[in-house]
């Protein structure tokens, strides 16, 4: 573990920029913790991430009930992890701001008439997570060859 910030580090962002999919952790009315993959998140500051609302009616609700948010991003290939942690808020598409929904056009335009509002989230911690893997010396370039090699065996396909 690299340590907790207050922000989005460039490296976290760099993360979320490459891997937008990002794993919910929401709670429950019941206490029971809830997570949920969310795929189009974008990084609006050092201080705010949004996803949008497709088809998260059990995510949304819980957010408006009770706001504290976790969410994680993986890069499998490399074993890092970014764990953010926040207070979000939810945003219906007409009462987002015309700048919000731009961004969003831009990313994931074929997504647009499918959203249903936005979950803003404002950071209170982030952090970034490393395979024990590179405590043993094994280097970033040896993950990547060994991690892309079991990917490509995984999805490999006959041409």
């Amino acid at each position: 573990m690299e340590g907790r910030n207050l922000v989005l580090t460039r490296d976290i962002r760099t993360l979320i920029d490459n891997h937008s999919a990002g794993m919910v952790a929401t709670v429950n009315a019941d206490g029971t913790p809830s997570v949920s993959p969310k795929a189009t998140f974008l990084v609006l500051s050092d201080y705010q991430l949004v996803f949008s609302n497709i088809r998260s009616p059990n995510t949304v609700q819980n957010i408006k009930d009770r706001p504290n948010v976790e969410v994680c991003f993986i890069d499998l290939v490399l074993r890092k992890s970014a764990r953010i942690t926040g207070i979000a808020e939810y945003i219906e598409v007409s009462e987002a701001e015309p700048q919000l929904i731009e961004k969003f056009e831009q990313v994931f335009g074929d997504y647009l008439d499918s959203m249903s509002g936005f979950v803003l989230i404002n950071v209170t911690e982030a952090e970034m997570i490393v395979s024990p893997a590179y405590d043993l010396g094994i280097s970033e370039n040896e993950l990547r060859e060994a991690n892309m090699n079991k990917l490509n065996s995984i999805y490999q396909t006959d041409l």
